[in-house]
């Protein structure tokens, strides 16, 4: 399958490639506090060396058709920043359809609509050129920002997972969210 190339008002977004490491230490070196409490933690995330490794190994997972990794860059800035990262990971087949989202902007791009733009976009993606049924997304309960930003675009809540993540030093407790694709073939069930 071809990479994905989609452009919105505002954003180039684009599969997540080797030459996006020195973009992707970047985003991590400015959005350490930021992103700490949302975030797993990770090892050398503000290293180039580490992102093109990390990066070499998503692209060779999109090869397999296990996850897709996106990257959201400015129209309007200059093109090797980095606004948002979208995956589409955990991709399932057979009777499941269906993926893990996650998601992370910038702090200085925050409060502008980018990150829905790119969601927006980017789910319209997978759901047409992938064909998934279903796309999970979670969030800590006192995360509201992005409570919000996936009712907007359609999410809805199935419940709560309790110590689901380690992050910020503890397991924490996360909602789960979904969305369905309306255009689902099911055709596709019977050739996988």
């Amino acid at each position: 399958m071809p990479a994905p190339q989609i452009v919105t008002e505002r954003l180039y977004i684009e599969l997540a490639a080797p030459g996006h490491a020195a973009a992707h230490a970047g985003f991590f070196a400015r959005n350490r506090e930021h992103l700490a409490r949302w975030d797993p933690p990770r090892g050398e995330v503000e290293s180039a060396g580490y992102w093109a490794r990390a990066l070499a190994a998503s692209q060779r997972d999109f090869d397999a058709g296990r996850s897709v990794a996106l990257v959201a860059l400015s129209r309007e800035e200059p093109a090797n920043l980095l606004v948002a990262r979208v995956n589409f990971t955990q991709i399932a087949r057979g009777a499941f359809h269906s993926c893990m989202l996650g998601f992370a902007i910038d702090r200085d791009h925050e409060g502008r609509g980018l990150m829905r733009e790119a969601l927006a976009a980017s789910i319209d993606w997978v759901f047409g050129a992938l064909n998934l049924h279903r796309v999970q997304a979670s969030h800590r309960p006192e995360n509201m920002r992005s409570e919000r930003l996936l009712a907007r675009l359609g999410f809805e809540r199935e419940g709560l997972a309790r110590q689901y993540l380690f992050i910020d030093g503890a397991w924490r407790d996360h909602v789960i969210n979904a969305k369905l694709n309306p255009r689902f073939d099911p055709s596709a069930l019977a050739s996988r």
